[in-house]
């Protein structure tokens, strides 16, 4: 598949799409939830969005995964239309506005995560072909054991699904949930080089690794949607709204 392939241009887009990527215990939250304080502090407009959320399909998913009805390809088709709703809903209309967007996964985790179920990988990339390309893709680096101790020190037990004991890897959930990350970070590394995703080392302190991302995403948010200046009382005022609610909204000292 050729890199135009790849993705949906959608048009121009005034907003800008940043997303991280990694596996389980690499970080990549952490320093998403940074990135998304920072941008915020800076005055511009910040949708966020997670795999696996919309309320469309949550319920859904739910009940297969409780009941372990969810085949590798049922589990795949089940996120890729999770992805859609949220794409259609929240993520193109916020950078149609202009509006940064964080998404903690993106396309990405499907690929890693459904290849390494044994879907195959061409298959899940077409799939996926309406994504529109994200401005700047972070991949957190981190070996497997450290991010294993990360991941096992905060979580006595492993759901099913979570552990990979769908595909029989292991009867012990721990061992099995290190063989199936170890899949998945195999497929991460395979995709640096064919989506250029930026390798940041989750090994370095935790400021070091913001440093190396601000560094780039500040570059690309001259553009970007601003929340105003002004009070969002006196805003009111100058339009000539008025109203109970909007009277106590301008009424509030710290707007």
């Amino acid at each position: 598949m050729s890199a135009a392939e790849r993705y949906t241009d959608y048009g121009p887009l005034p907003g800008k799409l940043f997303i991280v990527e990694g596996i389980d215990g690499s970080g990549k939250s952490t320093q998403l939830d940074l990135l998304r304080k920072w941008i915020v502090a800076r005055g511009y407009c910040v949708y966020f969005s997670e795999w696996n959320s919309s309320p469309l399909v949550r319920a859904t998913t739910k009940m297969g995964k409780d009941q372990h009805l969810l085949s590798p390809m049922t589990f795949s088709l089940i996120h890729a239309a999770d992805f859609a709703d949220r794409l259609d809903r929240a993520i193109l209309p916020s950078l149609r506005a202009g509006a940064v967007v964080l998404t903690d996964r993106y396309i990405f985790t499907a690929f890693a995560r459904d290849a390494a179920r044994g879907v195959d990988p061409d298959f899940v990339r077409r799939v996926y072909r309406f994504a529109p390309k994200p401005d700047a893709a972070f991949y957190f680096r981190v070996p497997l054991d450290e991010a294993l101790r990360r991941i096992l020190a905060g979580r006595p037990e492993l759901k099913y699904y979570e552990a990979g004991m769908d595909l029989a890897l292991s009867e012990d959930p721990y061992e099995s949930f290190r063989l199936f990350q170890g899949r998945i970070r195999e497929q991460y590394e395979l995709m640096v080089p064919e989506f250029d995703l930026t390798v940041i080392d989750a090994t370095l302190p935790i400021t070091e690794q913001q440093r190396q991302v601000r560094k780039i995403v500040g570059n690309m948010l001259d553009s970007c949607l601003t929340r105003p200046s002004t009070p969002y009382g006196r805003l009111l005022t100058e339009h000539g709204l008025s109203g109970h609610y909007l009277r106590e909204v301008g009424a509030r000292p710290e707007i």
